[in-house]
């Protein structure tokens, strides 16, 4: 006979097993890393995103450990070995992730403050500069970021070659930075003649964040402001940068990061703010195939190369 007690009993158990299970990814996952490309200094980083990955430990439960990655490659490999568990990629950088086998899923998408979800390449030269336009540049040396950067590499790649130029022999020399920063400060003070760099907005750029930072000087120690650069070429749309976590994690757990994440804006407002200095609205879910013409963009600059090689 199947009495009250024992459907009560049945009921509990269901309830109980339903609960470990919800746990067990933390068992399996008791610290996870997340990891940040290089677009601003070290230190710039860990300010800004250090109070994420405080956020994500309480809300998740577990240790989040943030790394902030030598280069972009860096967040591409440890993703592919598995030992970076959520990675924040430039769009080219998370193309040539999955491009090349690596196992990972975008889950949010930045967005800016006018609900746009895409930003552009510059270049930039010094507005003392006799430069007007590229064609002024023959001969001169070239500020690029990353080989997987995409407004540092790739999208001024294909816009150069849209204009029937090959960096390789049109400058004199092509030099990576190695972050968005950096190529500020090579132009700035004089290692480059023109750099490449990301832009939102004419108030949103690395290079306003950085002069907010008192951080841009020429090389006599003069302080630069916003007016001493000079655009001259700005790209098509780029889709702006997801952040991506790796598809072996358990569907609860990738559940819980991405909801952390849509909830951030409105549990830790403060700390959200910093990641873009208060100038990005909420995330908005993405998926892989948002990026999908992104890989196009890099096969093609890959094709290039292979083509000047």
């Amino acid at each position: 006979m199947i009495t009250r007690r024992i459907i009560l009993a049945g009921a509990a158990a269901l309830a109980f097993a339903g609960s470990a299970s919800a746990e067990d990814w933390k068992t399996k996952y008791p610290e996870i890393t997340f990891a940040v490309i290089p677009a601003e200094n070290g230190s710039g980083v860990t300010e800004r995103y250090g109070p994420l990955t405080e956020y994500l430990s309480k809300e998740l439960g577990i240790k989040v450990t943030l790394r902030v990655a030598n280069d972009y490659a860096a967040v591409i490999e440890g993703q592919r070995a598995g030992n970076i568990h959520i990675g924040y990629y430039g769009p080219a950088s998370f193309a040539r992730a999955r491009l090349t086998g690596v196992k990972t899923d975008a889950f949010v998408i930045d967005v800016n403050a006018d609900g746009s979800k895409g930003y552009y390449s510059v270049f930039y030269v010094l507005a003392k500069s006799p430069y007007q336009k590229v064609e002024d540049l023959k001969g001169k040396n070239i500020g690029l970021v990353d080989p997987n950067s995409t407004s540092g590499n790739n999208m001024p790649r294909f816009k150069l070659n849209q204009m029937g130029i090959d960096p390789e022999t049109y400058f004199s020399k092509v030099v990576f930075t190695g972050s968005h920063e950096n190529a500020v400060l090579a132009l700035a003070q004089g290692t480059v003649d023109v750099a490449a760099n990301w832009w939102n907005a004419d108030d949103d750029s690395n290079l306003t964040r950085m002069l907010a930072k008192n951080m841009v000087k020429s090389s006599d120690g003069t302080p630069l402001k916003k007016e001493d650069f000079r655009i001259i070429v700005k790209s098509d749309l780029i889709i702006n940068s997801p952040y991506a976590y790796l598809e072996s994690l358990p569907d609860d757990m990738k559940a819980k990061i991405k909801q952390a994440f849509l909830d951030m804006p409105t549990k830790d407002p403060e700390a959200f703010k910093k990641l873009s200095d208060g100038k990005n609205r909420p995330w908005q879910p993405v998926t892989n195939a948002d990026y999908d013409k992104t890989i196009e963009l890099i096969k093609f600059v890959d094709a290039l190369r292979k083509k000047g090689s």
